[in-house]
């Protein structure tokens, strides 16, 4: 005949799947954001290093 299926539980799947995927989504943009920030961290010192006149060191 097939199987029964519950509305209700599939629609709650649904719901959670959806959650898990935007909440990886934040979790990498939030990492990107982070990652940015400490490229401009490290320029930012890269180029008062420059204006000091120190040696650079990559």
């Amino acid at each position: 005949m097939g199987e029964v299926v519950n509305l209700n539980r599939v629609r709650k799947d649904r719901a959670k799947a959806e959650a898990r995927a935007a909440a990886k989504a934040n979790r990498a943009a939030h990492g990107q954001t982070k990652a940015a920030r400490a490229a401009a961290e490290k320029e930012r010192e890269r180029a008062n290093r420059l204006l000091d006149g120190s040696k650079l060191e990559d």
